[in-house]
């Protein structure tokens, strides 16, 4: 019996908006403060329908996404989204593929693979393949800049939606965290799993004092205890940490190399990857094969709505960064965006696509 033949569409137009939301009180980690997040949302047309893509980025991605990456991916095929990548890969050879352009090319790939879904009117889970119904996921805040009545309220109010593992951030004031870790331990109790994200602000040694410090309270997860370029310091925290803890980095991996290089370092016992920064879900799908030739599990961070879908489809996952930031603003912004559910986050399977529409009404007031 003959299939049927899907007919050829192209990519028509892309286009790209920032909105710059604030934060809903100030925020810190180890080495940085902010109080507003900026969402750069590109949208791919295409045979009547539009793809859907974003990264939490600088304003300036858009004139990236608007302009040499549009020129590079317009007039292919919308189904053919690793031919779009490779253009878009070469657009940026002058303009720098990490960082900035990185994010830009990342936004595009989502919406693309956004607009191929829609096109065959099947959920992206769907059509990238699950390996599970749905991505366990931690609870994600803990901000440095926190009181101690703040961060009991966080991290109690996720293991009451029946979230099992929250994280906090440390490294600001070094000698105030053994303290806070015992707070958020007495806010979760002794059942719930405690991470820690120093975002690379201790040295060495530093870090292992700080986390032979944490062992009363149980701690079972250190992200980048320095800073995520020192893989030799990376592999000693790795093998000197106490019992029991677990090393990630990872989420400031751009270009493939950047994973090539902590794997054959053998510095972490997770890898970590950001789909919003490492080239979309192309680059993802990509790093999540690294991870499994090397047999180490991956974490997702951030953006939980994009990471829902493309991590059910990931074999080495194990579970995705639930971001109070980025799940606040995906809420305020997009229709469908993913609640909880005991600890998971479970994707739409009957909405086409990412399953979210754009609420333009809800984020005018913050347009750039």
């Amino acid at each position: 019996m003959a299939r049927a033949r899907l007919e050829r569409v192209t990519v028509e137009q892309v286009t790209a908006r920032a909105f710059t939301i604030p934060t809903d009180a100030p925020e810190s980690d180890g080495t940085f403060a902010w109080d507003r997040t900026t969402l750069v949302l590109v949208r791919a047309r295409a045979g009547g329908r539009e793809g859907l893509g974003y990264t939490y980025a600088h304003a300036a991605a858009v004139d990236l996404a608007e302009g040499p990456l549009a020129r590079a991916v317009v007039g292919k095929d919308a189904m053919a989204t690793s031919a779009s990548w490779a253009a878009m890969r070469h657009a940026l050879r002058n303009l720098g593929r990490p960082g900035l352009g990185w994010e830009a090319l990342s936004a595009v790939d989502v919406a693309l693979w956004d607009l191929k879904a829609k096109l065959l009117d099947i959920s992206l889970a769907a059509l990238l393949g699950p390996a599970r119904d749905d991505v366990p996921i931690y609870g994600s805040g803990g901000f440095t800049s926190y009181d101690d009545a703040r961060l009991t309220e966080q991290l109690a109010g996720w293991v009451a939606e029946g979230i099992t593992m929250v994280k906090m951030k440390v490294g600001r004031d070094p000698a105030s965290d053994p303290h806070r870790v015992r707070t958020a331990r007495r806010a979760i109790g002794p059942d719930v799993q405690l991470f820690v994200d120093a975002n690379g602000a201790w040295s060495r040694k530093q870090a292992l004092a700080q986390l032979a410090a944490f062992t009363e309270s149980a701690v079972r997860w250190a992200e980048e205890p320095v800073c995520a370029t020192d893989l030799d310091g990376l592999r000693l925290v790795r093998d000197r940490a106490p019992a029991g803890v677990e090393v990630a980095a990872g989420e400031y991996g751009y270009i493939l190399p950047d994973f090539r290089s902590m794997l054959a370092a053998d510095c972490l016992d997770v890898l970590m990857a950001d789909g919003t920064r490492c080239g979309g879900i192309t680059g993802l799908l990509a790093v999540a094969a690294l991870a499994e030739a090397h047999d180490i599990p991956l974490s997702t961070h951030c953006a939980p709505q994009l990471h829902a879908h493309v991590g059910a489809a990931l074999r080495p996952l194990r579970h995705l960064e639930y971001f109070h930031d980025h799940a606040r603003i995906e809420r305020l912004v997009f229709d469908g965006a993913l609640d909880p559910r005991g600890g998971h986050l479970t994707p739409d399977l009957s909405r086409p696509g990412l399953g979210v529409e754009f609420r333009e009404a809800d984020a005018v007031p913050f347009a750039v």
